[in-house]
């Protein structure tokens, strides 16, 4: 079994593939040979494609309120302890300010789905921002709208668009989530970003409730399919 678990690493880095019982094997793996010459491909991938630099981003979490109620979230809508705030335009672009200084170049607009913000409010901020940072990227992490409103905030200058699917099966997705709320408009609202133009970023959750091997091959099969720019794994 060794001898099999071992030959995974060189496998996935040669094919760019893994197979659901790879996935498992390595999972559950308790060969330090194994995690070792997973972590020194993981490196040498990383390596190649990004040399030794590190991007910094400056997230702005402008808002901690939101319409939904994920039952993961500390912000969601039926969490009475939450401290509630929203930031306003200019402490927003003060936060830019900051961040310009201390040498970031890309800003990050972070919240939960908040109705305050309208599509007309994003875009006013969107736009300032880029006025006074022309070189710099704005990243919007806002949640789920509509096609129209990720096309108005990419015509008002924004460049990324951050929404992690959470997790790509069905069940475990009702699991996490009110019954209004659903697995493939979430999926259908990366593909929307990806035609529209964005870089776009999806991503999940790793030990969240009723999570398995199978549904994080579901998981990494939806990513290469999508393709996207970035993805958030935490």
């Amino acid at each position: 079994m060794a001898s099999a678990e071992l030959q995974i690493p060189e496998h996935i880095q040669e094919t760019q593939n893994i197979t659901r019982e790879e996935l498992e094997m390595i999972l559950h793996t308790q060969n330090p040979l194994v995690t070792e010459e997973l972590r020194r491909r993981a490196q040498q991938t990383a390596k190649a494609i990004y040399g030794n630099k590190i991007y910094v981003r400056g997230l702005i979490e402008f808002t901690n309120y939101c319409k939904n109620n994920c039952y993961y979230c500390g912000i969601r809508c039926s969490n009475t302890d939450a401290d509630r705030y929203r930031l306003s335009l200019e402490q927003i672009l003060s936060c830019c300010e900051t961040g310009w200084n201390l040498g970031f170049r890309t800003f990050v607009l972070q919240g939960g789905e908040d109705p305050h913000f309208t599509d007309e409010h994003i875009c006013q901020i969107v736009r300032t921002i880029k006025e006074i940072y022309p070189d710099c990227a704005v990243t919007l992490s806002i949640g789920e709208k509509s096609e129209e409103s990720y096309q108005a905030y990419f015509n008002a200058g924004a460049d990324r668009y951050l929404l992690r699917h959470e997790t790509a099966d069905e069940d475990h997705y009702k699991k996490l989530h009110p019954e209004q709320m659903s697995l493939v408009f979430r999926k259908n609202c990366l593909k929307n970003l990806k035609k529209i133009g964005y870089q776009t970023g999806c991503g999940f959750m790793v030990g969240s409730p009723g999570q398995t091997a199978d549904t994080l091959y579901r998981d990494l099969l939806f990513i290469k399919e999508l393709k996207p720019e970035m993805i958030g794994i935490g």
